[in-house]
């Protein structure tokens, strides 16, 4: 027979923090951790980054399918790839948790290890935090980062004749949320991980910076719609090449297959059912989100740092209605472009 779990509600804030606070990672530029009032971190460039992001139950993940430390993962790296991405060392995480009073202790403790293996590879430490009862989780991070001397490498830097450039993956984590979707988790397991942690490359964005980068994001909301905001910043066209989007190809388009309950060819065999899935997963590529691939642009003659493979050119601003925007193999992308916080 089972043990009944420890929940939330049978502890005091007190206590449950004596079980987190142990959890947490550390690093040298904290000079006061949590515990009292506020934090004391070092900034040795004398400037920092800093960004915020949230996950909500049943908005961004669900229990049902995501651990504690799923979520702990997920929640740390959705920040560590904001920062990364300008350039920066993540040095500092604050993490608010909002929680119902039967959310059981060991769901908690999981949260915090997945922080805690997510930051410490890159020297990140959380050193505080909140937290409050609510009717579902929700959890908060503000993260800091160091740009350790470098210039912050904005989305508004793309220039004409620039290499566009990506380091992880596309499509994945988008897939295995549809295998959740459908209960069909046992299709493949390495898509239905890409999604609940995506590890993306996040050591590369300091790289690029160290490279020349002239303009960096981390791709959050899916390629189509984050290479339009670095497009519309900069004043440029983002052309990309769909063959080099993902060395993925097949393994999405299986995924799609098995889903649409047929081989590749769809259920009935038929050539548009074969289209279809093919459709399927090249919009896994597109318009997925939270794969938090680097999308970066570089001069002409850079040498691209490790991890990074070129995808496309930027491209001036033509006469002939094309604004500044995207492009998919020298069309522009008329596809839906992405998540949207109060459409999806």
């Amino acid at each position: 027979m089972s043990e009944t779990p420890l929940l939330v509600r049978d502890v005091p804030e007190e206590a449950l923090l004596a079980r987190i606070f142990p959890l947490l990672p550390t690093a040298p530029t904290t000079l006061v951790g949590p515990g009292d009032d506020c934090a004391v971190v070092a900034a040795p460039d004398g400037r920092y980054v800093v960004s915020t992001d949230v996950l909500v139950e049943d908005r961004h993940f669900r229990r049902r399918w995501s651990s504690g430390y799923d979520v702990g993962w997920r929640a740390a790296v959705q920040n560590l790839a904001d920062v990364v991405s300008m350039g920066a060392r993540p040095a500092a995480l604050v993490v608010s948790l909002v929680m119902p009073g039967d959310l059981p202790v060991d769901w908690v403790t999981g949260l915090a290890r997945g922080l805690a293996d997510a930051c410490t590879p890159l020297g990140a430490a959380v050193v505080g935090g909140d937290l409050s009862g609510g009717d579902q989780v929700v959890v908060a991070v503000t993260v800091h980062g160091d740009l350790e001397g470098r210039a912050p490498v904005l989305r508004s830097g793309a220039r004409p004749g620039d290499v566009v450039a990506l380091a992880g993956s596309l499509g994945r984590s988008a897939a295995g949320l549809a295998l959740l979707d459908a209960d069909r988790a046992d299709l493949d397991d390495a898509l239905v991980v890409a999604h609940l942690r995506p590890d993306p490359p996040l050591a590369a964005g300091p790289a690029a910076a160290d490279a020349g980068a002239t303009a960096m994001m981390d791709v959050s909301d899916g390629l189509l719609r984050d290479a339009g905001r670095m497009a519309r910043a900069s004043g440029v066209l983002v052309d990309l090449e769909l063959a080099a989007l993902t060395t993925d190809r097949d393994r999405l388009r299986a995924a799609a297959a098995a889903l649409d309950g047929g081989s590749g060819h769809g259920a009935s065999g038929d050539g548009d059912a074969g289209a279809d899935v093919a459709d399927r997963a090249e919009g896994w590529v597109l318009s997925g989100g939270e794969d938090h691939a680097l999308l970066a642009t570089f001069p002409a003659d850079a040498d691209l740092p490790d991890g990074f493979r070129a995808i496309g050119r930027v491209r001036t601003v033509d006469g002939d209605g094309d604004g500044a925007g995207v492009r998919v193999d020298g069309r522009l992308a008329h596809r839906a472009t992405g998540w949207d916080h109060f459409r999806a």
